[in-house]
């Protein structure tokens, strides 16, 4: 991965909270759980949902929950903090 397509500080924590919920629940998160974990509101989860599909991290399937998937490699985003 180029540093060009190299996710921001802010877009590899949502990466890395994708990645640990999935591991540890099973399932991806819905945008509400990122909501809560990181304390923002509806929109602001859905456009970093956008944002991340858009730049090539993630894919979903629009319309249906939890659909999110890691498109990149562990490696390429920090540790949650």
């Amino acid at each position: 991965m180029d540093a060009s397509n190299k996710p921001t500080a802010k877009q590899g924590q949502y990466l890395a909270f994708i990645y640990y919920y999935t591991k540890l629940n099973g399932q991806p998160p819905a945008e509400s759980d990122m909501q809560r974990y990181f304390g923002t509101t509806p929109p602001t989860v859905h456009n970093m949902v956008v944002t991340l599909c858009d730049r090539g991290f993630i894919s979903r399937e629009p319309g249906r929950g939890r659909t999110i998937r890691l498109l990149i490699g562990r490696d390429a985003f920090p540790d949650l903090e």
